[in-house]
């Protein structure tokens, strides 16, 4: 079976990659909009919630990660080495720049990580019980392992 990438021509590749690149501009001024509101209001003395902490955060980091990108888009014919870099620098890129397959791909491993955590306390949960049955009564580690199986 053929790929989406296979039947598309060059100048298809080339249309796609300039639009992909002017919504992440475009994508990065709208996030700046909102970061210069959230920089006055916080100015004026208001909290800010907590969504609007991680927003302005990420935005001043996309600021400062686009400085060097910026140099593969000034300097001609760099941004053929864009996925040389991206493959040593995986977080060079604002984050409007990322593709979806991307995000869901940085979603899966933090998932991964998740799950093994939860494995790993559970793991240690389960094995307390065990190696404190001669400090415990006995009626004490029935209900905490009752209390773990509930959880």
């Amino acid at each position: 079976m053929e790929t989406k990438e296979e039947k598309q021509s060059y100048g298809q590749r080339i249309m796609g990659e300039l639009k992909h690149y002017y919504n992440g501009f475009y994508f990065l001024w709208l996030d700046t909009k909102v970061a210069v509101k959230m920089i006055w209001r916080l100015l004026r003395g208001h909290a800010l919630t907590r969504r609007d902490r991680r927003k302005l955060l990420r935005t001043c980091v996309d600021f400062f990660r686009l400085v060097p990108f910026m140099v593969f888009i000034i300097v001609p014919f760099m941004e053929f080495l864009i996925p040389v870099f991206l493959k040593f620098f995986p977080e060079m890129l604002p984050s409007t720049f990322e593709s979806e397959s991307k995000k869901e791909e940085k979603q899966r491993k933090k998932m991964a990580a998740k799950l093994q955590l939860a494995r790993f306390l559970q793991e240690t949960i389960s094995e307390m019980p065990k190696r404190n049955r001669s400090k415990l009564g006995e009626a004490s580690m029935q209900q905490f392992s009752s209390y773990v199986k509930k959880g």
